[in-house]
């Protein structure tokens, strides 16, 4: 694709452009912990968005999306978030300017082939490319961590999403062969060996649009801070849900609603859960991590109620095929992807008999990603 880029850019400009690639990603493990403190598991994947750009003498930003066939021209100053795609590239152009940094003008051409709406966060991957390619340019002195942060603050400020930093610390910081343990409270995080050459990552669409996942995950935020609200008169030390154990939430439980114990519970067990599936991994033991991921699906649908029929069904149904270590939801929910690995060989037949049982009941054919782990975001 970079090569094709640099053609369209040489033709719509004239002029020969830098070119960023900046990958989605893949979360195993650590679903709906990020916002509470916890940790997660995330790995970049070889799906990625591009970002041509070149400095054009003005003070305009000069924007081609190629997958949308649309232009757009903004200036530097006055920046104000509006409807659509555009916003991504807005925010990180005024939060850049915001820390002190002074931009030029530059056209941009951007393309990319992670799948929109899919759960690997095309979102993010557009804002690291683009802050990258920006910082590479005017010799900003970012940090990935920076560029990750800048690009959260866009989802913030300028889509309206409350995120946590994982999605765009993960496009940045991706090594291939390791997923990262990202501590969303300190913000430390390792890498753990993810090295499994004969299984790959396997996404499988619900063809459900997740429409609910913004406003419902503002709402299980809340519901978490509910939680952590009342458990904090007892134990002023609590800050969050990362500080509570499953003995504690249970002497307590009575003081909850029915609804709040139940997410609270879900995220409480699901950081014992990344624990063990990290140890797993330490191992090269895949059986054990897969039932991890498979017990995160359950708590997702049943506790944190983030599911829908047809991924309880693609979950469900993975368990029933050949070579499928394990199987999940991924993402805010209420749609978007279940993530699976699978054993290469087995991919062909686990494509087509999960695509056909749920045509079968769905009446719809299930768009299927196979994917592995790649390098974060970098120039081309």
């Amino acid at each position: 694709m970079a090569d094709q880029l640099r053609r369209q850019f040489q033709e719509k400009y004239n002029k020969h452009p830098l070119i960023i690639a900046a990958p989605g990603r893949v979360n195993l493990i650590g679903e709906h912990t990020d916002y509470n403190e916890g940790f997660v598991l995330p790995g970049a994947v070889d799906k990625k968005m591009y970002v041509a750009m070149a400095e054009n003498n003005s003070d305009t930003v000069n924007v081609y999306a190629s997958q949308f066939n649309e232009t757009y021209s903004f200036p530097l100053q006055g920046i104000q978030p509006v409807d659509g795609w555009m916003n991504y590239l807005l925010g990180v152009t005024f939060h850049i300017q915001d820390r002190g940094k002074t931009l030029r003008g530059v056209d941009v051409i951007i393309d990319g082939d992670v799948p929109v709406g899919a759960g690997m966060s095309s979102s993010a991957a557009l804002t690291s490319a683009y802050g990258f390619a920006l910082n590479e340019i005017f010799g900003l002195g970012f940090s990935r961590m920076d560029l990750a942060f800048i690009g959260q603050k866009t989802e913030h400020t300028f889509v309206g999403v409350m995120c946590g930093i994982m999605d765009q610390f993960a496009s940045l910081h991706g090594k291939k062969g390791h997923v990262m343990k990202l501590d969303c409270r300190s913000l430390e995080y390792e890498y753990i060996p993810f090295d499994f050459p004969d299984h790959n990552i396997v996404l499988v669409n619900s063809m459900v649009s997740h429409s609910l996942a913004g406003s419902e995950y503002n709402v299980r935020r809340q519901q978490c801070e509910e939680g952590v609200a009342i458990l904090k008169k007892h134990y002023p030390g609590i800050n969050s849900l990362r500080d509570v154990s499953l003995e504690v939430l249970g002497l307590h439980q009575h003081e909850l609603s029915p609804i709040v114990y139940d997410r609270c519970w879900y995220v409480v067990s699901e950081k014992e859960r990344l624990m063990k599936g990290c140890e797993a991994l330490q191992k090269g033991d895949l059986t054990v991590f897969g039932q991890m991921m498979n017990a995160t699906h359950q708590g997702l649908s049943k506790q944190y109620s983030v599911s829908c029929t047809e991924l309880d069904f693609l979950a469900e149904r993975a368990g029933f095929i050949e070579g499928v270590a394990g199987s999940r939801m991924m993402g805010g929910g209420f749609g978007g992807c279940t993530i699976n690995i699978v054993r290469k060989e087995a991919v062909e037949n686990f494509t087509n008999k999960i695509q056909q049982s749920f045509n079968q009941l769905f009446k719809v054919v299930p768009h299927v990603y196979v994917t592995q782990i790649e390098d974060g975001a970098k120039a081309i």
